[in-house]
């Protein structure tokens, strides 16, 4: 059975990038796929681009930024199963095809994999092995850290009837508290050992912006919200709420290298 595939794409004046995401759409070479770019009224060359497609299902307004776009996204979708894919990255060949057999032969909820992060030119900097197990359940690591990368997220939409959504009020940490949201309520998520998609790294994209100090504490305020929402427990939200999600999340991340790097140690033996 060929599900119906939804790919659900928030933009803002990446007009230099966003035919490389039309297109690693289209060349999927799958039958039953619509692609909903929702747009915050871009004034670069974003709309020229998008007129060029007319498979396209596009709207171009202001808003509130990228987790206002996605959400309206996910209402216009139609599709059994949703992807997300960012305006800057693109997807690796034959991704719909295999999304479509795991879903139709499985019983997961969703799925994700791997990527490479290239830059503005397309150049594959790094290869990135997403996490799966930090030995610690992935229910609890899903409020600290986003072990998965959104651009290789596939998940079934029914899911989103189950008071599972994107809160507008997190303007970075949006993946993760959707991923962690979907953990809270227990359904199944699964990892593929394959590359899924290609992420862009340049000097306007969100991932960067993290790194400045102001934009750190910004996200551990989020983080902070996002562990209170599914958990009984909860942490204050000031300068002590701050120091122990970072110190908690600094602690699970260096569990995660550590298991990682031996897995790639013990592979390397056998």
């Amino acid at each position: 059975m060929v599900k119906k595939i939804s790919i659900i794409t928030p933009s803002y004046n990446q007009g230099k990038y966003i035919e490389d995401a039309i297109l690693s759409v289209i060349n999927q070479k799958y039958s039953n796929f619509e692609h909903i770019i929702v747009d915050g009224k871009s004034s670069d060359e974003t709309l020229d681009i998008l007129k060029k497609y007319e498979h396209l299902t596009w709207i171009s307004e202001k808003d509130s930024g990228q987790t206002e776009a996605l959400e309206k996204a996910m209402k216009l979708s139609s599709g059994e199963i949703i992807g997300w894919l960012n305006a800057d990255d693109y997807y690796a060949e034959n991704v719909f095809n295999f999304v479509n057999q795991q879903f139709s032969e499985n019983n997961q909820d969703a799925l994700y994999g791997n990527l490479n992060y290239v830059n503005k030119e397309k150049k594959i900097i790094s290869h990135r092995v997403s996490k799966s197990n930090y030995i610690i359940s992935n229910k609890f690591v899903s409020k600290f850290i986003c072990f998965i990368p959104s651009t290789t997220f596939f998940f079934k939409k029914e899911i989103f009837n189950k008071n599972v959504g994107f809160d507008r009020e997190i303007n970075y940490g949006m993946d993760k508290d959707l991923f962690a949201n979907i953990y809270s309520k227990n359904f199944l998520i699964k990892k593929f050992e394959i590359d899924f998609a290609y992420f862009r790294l340049h000097e306007d994209n969100k991932f960067e912006h993290k790194k400045s100090f102001k934009n750190f504490i910004i996200d551990c305020k989020e983080g902070i919200k996002i562990f209170n929402k599914y958990s009984y427990v909860k942490f204050p939200n000031n300068i002590f709420g701050i120091i122990i999600y970072f110190l908690i999340r600094f602690i699970l991340k260096v569990i995660g290298f550590c298991l990682f790097n031996f897995s790639l140690f013990k592979n390397k033996k056998s």
